[in-house]
């Protein structure tokens, strides 16, 4: 939730945890004692690298209240019909039972392929930026060719969960109802709630913002996206400005939005430092977007993947708002499954800052720049812009 370190909210993997659990998975010989290689520091899930023999693999654990093995497995059929269509994306292990997905007590487990290249971002801060251009430009190309093989995709959109992206305020008919019902659906949050003014802040901030953005988002078609597309969410091949991505983890995002809403996700997680804000300054702050890492960004993407003309100006609308589901369910998290009012509070001041800091200078300079850079011709075919060299 900021730049300082935290407490995660659930306990490490444990040796003797990961000896249990990954019996049942046949990674490596029955005489091979996994060794945890590295633990992850992000707080809100348990997760290490273990090496078993030759083999490592990647092993997580989530509290049922966060994720079940259904919503695991649906996560895991898309990881697989990537997988099918040549994405760098890897393979999820499946036990013996043929599951993919191993439940004990009140926690979930599932096991990944190590992801291939070099983990560049793997320590750093969460929405943290692109430390090249050519790393943003790499990753727009990835996310289109990931959009593309997506497409096919059949699975319903997810139900909406604590730490789920979706695309259901943005794209309702009515979306002050529609946030009621997702809250009334909740009692904790509802409590948390009911000490806020946050219909009015809804109407006020958010609903004028839906209303600009629903007419095109309405229209585009629908599709299966990642839901977290930023650099730690990649693997590269190189340490160089001029690296390609090599691999694509974490699906816990993932649900069928549109790929406009995924595009705007990746521009709002990679170019925006939303870490310099002051929380307690309702959106307002010094932070200003990285224009040329966007437009490195957009020039990858639309390399592989040119966007339609709807799509290109429904993106300056739906970024704004891009966010309010997600932090919506991330409020839900902090009130019923960690229990964390301090914590509910942030996400309260992400649902409706980052809203308000698209009418600041800084955000209205992004939107802005995206509106002229969507509004003139691409490059003829194959000429493109050096991204290559400096931040």
């Amino acid at each position: 939730m900021g730049k300082e370190l935290v407490e995660p909210d659930w306990p490490p993997l444990g040796d003797d945890e990961v000896s249990e659990v990954l019996g049942g998975w046949g990674t490596a010989d029955s005489a091979d004692q996994p060794v945890v290689a590295w633990r992850s520091p992000r707080p809100m899930s348990a997760a290490a690298l273990v090496r078993l023999g030759g083999v490592t693999v990647f092993l997580k654990r989530h509290h049922v209240l966060v994720r079940n093995p259904a919503q695991l497995a649906a996560e895991h059929a898309f990881a697989a019909h990537l997988r099918r269509r040549g994405q760098p994306v890897p393979l999820v292990l499946h036990r013996a039972n043929g599951q993919s997905v191993l439940r004990r007590g009140e926690f979930c487990y599932e096991v990944h392929q190590l992801a291939g290249g070099v983990d560049l971002y793997r320590d750093a801060v969460s929405w943290s930026p692109y430390t090249s251009r050519g790393h943003a430009f790499a990753a727009g190309r990835a996310l289109a060719a990931l959009h593309l093989a997506a497409a096919d995709f059949p699975a319903p959109a997810r139900p909406f969960a604590v730490l789920m992206s979706s695309c259901r305020l943005i794209c309702a008919a009515d979306p002050l109802a529609e946030a009621d019902q997702l809250i009334g659906e909740r009692p904790d949050l509802a409590t948390y709630l009911a000490g806020r003014p946050w219909r009015e802040d809804f109407t006020a901030c958010l609903l004028p913002l839906i209303r600009r953005a629903a007419p095109l988002a309405r229209t585009l078609p629908g599709q299966w996206g990642h839901g977290d597309w930023h650099p730690s969410n990649l693997t590269w091949t190189s340490a160089e400005a001029t690296a390609q991505v090599s691999g694509i983890f974490d699906f816990g995002l993932a649900n069928r939005t549109f790929a406009v809403h995924d595009l705007a996700t990746a521009l709002e997680r990679g170019v925006v430092p939303w870490l310099d804000l002051d929380p307690a300054a309702t959106g307002a702050g010094p932070a200003d977007a990285d224009l040329d890492a966007a437009a490195a960004l957009l020039d990858g993407y639309q390399q592989v993947r040119p966007l339609t003309g709807i799509e290109a100006a429904a993106l300056p609308r739906v970024l704004p708002v891009v966010h309010l589901e997600y932090a919506l369910s991330e409020a839900g998290y902090f009130t019923h499954v960690t229990r964390s009012p301090a914590d509910a509070d942030l996400a309260y001041e992400y649902l409706f800052g980052h809203a308000r800091w698209f009418g600041q200078p800084p955000g209205a300079a992004l939107l802005e720049f995206l509106g002229q850079y969507l509004g003139r011709s691409l490059p003829p075919a194959g000429v493109v812009h050096d991204w290559s060299a400096g931040r």
